[in-house]
């Protein structure tokens, strides 16, 4: 038995301009506007959305006990918005799902976010709850390998919930370079699968992961008194780029396949020139990246919740029936995440 994705949900609090963002906000504000500004307009980012819009307020300051209070009050509704989404085109009702699971890197409380949306949305009282916190953009894939390995053991529906508001942890605008494409890059969303044992869908086939030792302080994400604080090397493009292919055909040759077999693929848009990285590196044909380069310039950089976007534009926007897909995401550590999809038989 295997588990097969059977419904997609999203949600976004409100939606914000890149160039506005820049000429208002963080311009005025830095000393080298000019190189600063090549490369915010560089990250590959249109537009994108924020629970704290900076042109409305400065989060900046603010204590990460603070911060944490306005994700507690921000994140149900949109975890609720799309995990309901999700629910609906599975067809699914709440009270069926056998697991809930919800990542995030950007907000806690106990109790979480996972006991009041299985509630609001009348799931079962003896639901299973997982909560995957802290691992950055890549967690989505090990959830759904996690979740996967449920509905297949146990033979029952579960829901996947990625939900992340990085823009509640802004740090101070100045002229530090990595600063600047981090505040260019990161945006908030929340994204939602619902997986059941049989049925259409998408096929969870297998999951593998890289960590490339002796890299960890390449992309870090550290708690501190004022938000979370996210650090990236300009070097990691370069990491990547040893790890990519030898991930990517481990996982194919396992199942019998090879990159030529390939009729998707959904990748963790970390920024341009990760995704440059990632399609030189496997030699990918030039639109085969479009919907990781469209989820970016219209959402930005949601952490975890980024790669389910990707997946739900490829599958809306031309992918063939019963085709095999490589979902790949990278994170702190530095780490390699892929999984193998099959595409709905059509």
């Amino acid at each position: 038995m295997t588990a097969r994705i059977a419904g997609f949900g999203s949600s976004f609090p409100g939606r914000i301009d890149q160039e506005a963002v820049w000429e208002k906000h963080f311009a005025p504000r830095l000393s080298k506007p000019r190189v600063a500004g090549r490369l915010f307009r560089a990250a590959g980012v249109e537009h994108r959305h924020a629970v704290a819009d900076p042109l409305v307020e400065d989060v900046s300051a603010w204590s990460t006990e603070r911060r944490m209070r306005r994700y507690s009050l921000e994140a149900p509704a949109l975890g609720k918005e799309a995990v309901a989404a999700a629910l609906v085109e599975a067809g699914l009702p709440a009270a069926d799902v056998g697991l809930l699971a919800v990542v995030s890197c950007t907000g806690y409380a106990t109790p979480g976010l996972d006991i009041h949306l299985a509630a609001d949305l009348g799931m079962a009282e003896d639901v299973q709850r997982l909560v995957i916190g802290h691992m950055g953009c890549y967690a989505a894939l090990p959830g759904l390998g996690a979740v996967a390995d449920f509905v297949a053991a146990r033979g029952r529906p579960a829901v996947l919930l990625c939900l992340e508001l990085t823009s509640l942890h802004a740090q101070p605008v100045t002229d530090d370079l990595a600063q600047v494409i981090t505040h260019a890059l990161f945006a908030d969303a929340a994204a939602a699968v619902v997986l059941r044992p049989a049925g259409d869908g998408v096929e969870v086939l297998d999951v593998v992961a890289r960590t490339a030792t002796g890299t960890a302080d390449h992309m870090r994400w550290d708690v501190t008194d004022h938000g979370f604080r996210m650090e990236l090397s300009p070097r990691v493009p370069d990491v990547l780029a040893r790890h990519v292919a030898p991930a990517v055909d481990a996982l194919l040759a396992r199942n019998g396949m090879t990159r030529a077999d390939v009729g998707g693929w959904a990748v963790h848009p970390g920024g341009p020139r990760i995704l440059d990285t990632v399609a030189h590196t496997l030699g990918l044909a030039p639109d085969a990246l479009d919907a990781s380069r469209t989820v970016l310039r219209e959402r930005g950089n949601c952490s975890s919740a980024t790669v389910l976007l990707v997946l739900d534009e490829l599958r809306r926007t031309g992918l063939a029936p019963g085709a095999p897909v490589v979902a790949m995401a990278f994170g702190p550590g530095l780490t390699l995440y892929a999984s193998l999809l099959r595409g709905a038989a059509g």
